[in-house]
């Protein structure tokens, strides 16, 4: 019998035991308490997503080369950051999450440009927001491939001298940092879209860890009191690989813990069980408890730590509805109804990103809407920002600490959740 095989019979033996205390519907939680002040409410982004006229790097070529979607100019957001900060701002929000991309501020090296993300950034200070800067979100410039990108041993001393110079320019305006967006969904889409061979995936893994490392000892310098962290992609059965290849080598040198959650996977949803056990396509339904099993997972690797959910966010295709109906406003709220879970239940939650303000280029398609504002970008010239109905909800819930004491989720907690076995499975939420 085959390990997943194995995975599925363990877990239909642990549902059998634990069915009579999962509960089969939600039910109100009177005594659920805002989650207080100092907590940051955010909005994330990133560079190439969503900024358009790309410079020449990674993934403009990856792209040039017809293996993907035109990029088109994505939102535009190089000239509509105005906007879409102004509309960050409406929501109530204290963060707005973007990445200096490296392709545009060194076009060759030792040639730098930051007019762009000067005027943005201090834009996002001027809005009342803080900026959370991501240094490498998946994007390096052409002149970097050309030298062999994380194959070539110089990468980490080429991507420190771009890293330090961001951080030296942007320090003073008190950022939260970033420095790699999902290490191993880095690796994966190098192996992807570059000439990255499975051999190299290693050696790019210890490069990012070293670099990490060093930038994190210079931010410190450079800002007293930084909080930097490297937010890795939450999925349940990839965790392990997760800490052990990065987060447990930078652990000493993480400030707060960046947690990335999106789907979900259990019994009572054979569609999403099955996409994770063989790792295809499949219609997904929305398990927004799943972010409190991951919360809980990094609550108890790492006791006391601040903990932050850089990216959360539902998908959508073309705009058409899910598979199971649930809307954009009420899978936001449900989630963070989990949140609020989470930290009244001592877990020192810090923060929550909705992924993402606007629809954007999701590496390489259109079709996935995740936004706050749709935008249709391959049909609407004009590249109008439609609110969702989830604009008005998240309004709500930054002015309230939240969602309501007695709110209902909508969606019942899953039998026996991925995300955290098999403590969902003996110890389920409620």
């Amino acid at each position: 019998m085959g390990q997943r095989a194995l995975f599925l019979v363990a877990c239909i033996v642990l549902a059998a035991w634990c069915a009579v205390t999962t509960p089969g519907s939600a039910t109100a939680d009177p005594g659920l308490p805002p989650v207080g002040g100092g907590f940051l409410w955010g909005v994330s982004s990133s560079g190439y997503q969503s900024e358009g006229f790309a410079p020449d790097s990674n993934w403009s070529r990856y792209v040039g080369s017809g293996r993907a979607d035109n990029y088109l100019n994505s939102v535009d957001f190089l000239h509509r950051y105005d906007e879409d900060i102004r509309h960050a701002a409406d929501l109530g929000v204290d963060v707005y999450r973007v990445s200096v991309e490296w392709a545009r501020v060194q076009p060759s090296p030792g040639e730098w440009d930051f007019s762009f993300y000067d005027a943005m950034i201090g834009r996002i200070r001027a809005a009342g927001m803080r900026p959370m800067i991501t240094l490498d979100h998946w994007v390096f410039p052409g002149w970097a491939v050309d030298r062999g990108g994380w194959r070539n041993p110089g990468m980490v001393e080429d991507w420190l001298t771009n890293a330090r110079a961001v951080v030296d320019r942007y320090a003073s305006f008190d950022p939260l940092w970033v420095t790699f967006n999902e290490p191993l969904n880095y690796a994966g889409k190098e192996q992807e879209i570059g000439d990255l061979g499975a051999l190299d995936v290693a050696p790019m893994i210890d490069r990012m860890v070293a670099a990490h490392r060093a930038i994190y000892d210079h931010i410190h310098a450079r800002q007293p009191g930084a909080m930097v962290t490297s937010n890795l992609a939450f999925t349940a059965l990839g965790a392990a690989q997760a800490d052990s290849s990065f987060i447990d080598r930078i652990a000493d040198k993480l400030d707060y813990v960046g947690i990335d959650y999106y789907y979900g996977g259990s019994l009572s949803n054979p569609p999403n069980l099955i996409a994770a056990l063989t790792n295809t396509a499949s219609p997904l339904i929305m398990e927004p408890e799943g972010i409190y099993y991951a919360l809980r997972r990094y609550a108890g690797k790492f006791p006391g730590r601040p903990l932050y959910i850089v990216e959360n966010g539902m998908p959508t295709f073309n705009g058409s509805p899910t598979t199971d109906g649930i809307t954009r406003a009420d899978d936001l709220r449900d989630t963070v109804y989990w949140v609020q879970r989470a930290k009244a239940d001592g877990m020192n939650v810090m923060g929550y990103n909705y992924w993402s303000i606007t629809d954007n280029y999701e590496w390489g398609s259109y079709s996935p809407r995740f936004g706050l504002y749709t935008v249709d970008v391959t049909t609407d010239p004009s590249l109008t920002r439609h609110p969702t109905d989830a604009v008005g909800a998240y309004r709500d819930i930054t002015a309230n600490g939240g969602v309501p004491a007695g709110y209902v989720p909508t969606r019942a907690p899953a039998l026996c959740s991925l995300q955290d076995l098999p403590s969902s499975c003996i110890n389920p939420v409620r």
